[in-house]
């Protein structure tokens, strides 16, 4: 199979302008991350929160996607430096991170994913994403330096609360709004979630910080990209149940 023509790194379409979409894979089938590379997306978000976090079929997944020039982010299942280095090591644009309630969190974040002196990534050509050693030392810190995208995720009350000091958070590129997780956290004692949504969206448009959404259909994204996301990514497993159901509701008493 031929790779398809290069695209340029996620960051710089971004600092363009353009409005990305991506789909977000938390299924351990490959076939379905060739699926959405082939259909025309932007990027795939793989899921190793709540999906499959094996580092192996991780790596599967990306040569997929780069066998078609689709960038991967990986969401990460915590605070995992460990893990951030490991996927970004085997070729990953960048990584969103859940449940970053401090401007702290954020900042070590920011570190787990970027070399000295910006971080404390450990140095490394050797891995996929250093072209196994061919590529020149200082070009690879360059690039890393240059494309790797670095997302946070508010998923909280607190995380509202701090989402200013958060936004601003040095090298953090963008967040994304969990938002079943911030209903679930979310008492009588804390803002309207759907509020607090919109807080964080305004402090988002305010600090130039880059917002990305997870929507679960077509009007949802484009709603999302007029109001100001500059990335969106559809929940594929929410698309493909609805569309599964919907398939499976056909009328099978029609006489012929």
């Amino acid at each position: 199979m031929r790779s398809s023509p290069a695209r340029p790194p996620l960051k710089a379409r971004l600092a363009a302008g353009e409005r990305l979409l991506g789909g977000l894979l938390r299924l351990g089938n490959e076939e379905l991350v060739e699926m959405v590379a082939v259909s025309g997306f932007d990027f795939v978000l793989l899921d190793a929160e709540h999906g499959p976090a094996d580092v192996g079929e991780l790596r599967r997944h990306l040569v997929l996607a780069q066998v078609h020039s689709v960038p991967v982010l990986v969401r990460v299942g915590g605070h995992e430096p460990a893990l951030v280095l490991r996927v970004l090591d085997a070729g990953a644009e960048g990584v969103v991170a859940p449940h970053i309630d401090t401007p702290e969190q954020a900042a070590a974040l920011v570190a787990s994913a970027h070399y000295p002196p910006s971080g404390l990534r450990g140095f490394a050509t050797y891995g996929r994403a250093g072209r196994f050693g061919l590529v020149d030392p200082a070009e690879h810190a360059r690039a890393a330096a240059d494309q790797t995208l670095v997302f946070g995720m508010i998923e909280s009350p607190a995380g509202v609360t701090a989402a200013d000091a958060i936004a601003r958070t040095p090298g953090l590129d963008g967040i994304m709004v969990g938002t079943a997780d911030l209903r679930a956290s979310s008492t009588v004692d804390d803002p309207d979630p759907a509020d607090a949504l919109a807080s964080v969206h305004r402090t988002l448009a305010a600090t130039g910080c880059l917002r990305m959404d997870i929507v679960l259909d077509r009007g949802q994204a484009q709603a999302s990209f007029a109001a100001g996301a500059q990335l969106v990514v559809y929940n594929l497993t929410a698309t493909v149940m609805a569309h599964l159901t919907d398939l499976s509701a056909a009328e099978r008493d029609v006489s012929a």
